[in-house]
């Protein structure tokens, strides 16, 4: 059961769907609308959401008339138990890599793209604090 939720908006709710389950182990919790779908791995919960579609919702404008958008630099980490592996099937899938793997204080670490250019960072703790479990 998920007890954190991220909202990501996307170009492309299927295609976001397509990539997250396909290449990353979640798992489509629901998807009622072209422009919405749930997503879930683990504790975390993935909401999808397109901008400037569908009733209500997070890709909604602002008061502003601006529209939410896909890309910067805020993300959440998936651990992996082996990133040089995980990120060569990665690469062969033709997923986009931002970087290529460093080394930091707590682990390896690389970023990948959604196909809206979400960021998702992949982590191999290299010491015992920085595992998740």
């Amino acid at each position: 059961m998920a007890t954190v939720q991220v909202r990501y908006i996307v170009n492309d709710v299927d295609a976001a769907i397509a990539f997250y389950c396909q290449h990353l182990g979640f798992r489509e919790e629901m998807h009622p609308a072209a422009s919405f779908a749930m997503l879930s791995r683990g504790d975390l919960r993935l909401v999808l959401s397109q901008p400037g579609r569908g009733p209500g919702g997070g890709g909604q404008p602002m008061p502003d008339g601006s529209l939410p958008e896909p890309g910067g630099w805020n993300r959440f980490t998936i651990e992996v138990s082996d990133l040089a592996v995980t990120a060569k099937r990665l690469r062969q899938a033709g997923v986009h890599f931002r970087n290529d793997i460093i080394t930091g204080v707590g682990g390896k670490q690389v970023l990948i793209d959604d196909p809206s250019g979400n960021p998702v960072e992949l982590f191999e703790p290299i010491i015992d604090e920085a595992r998740l479990s």
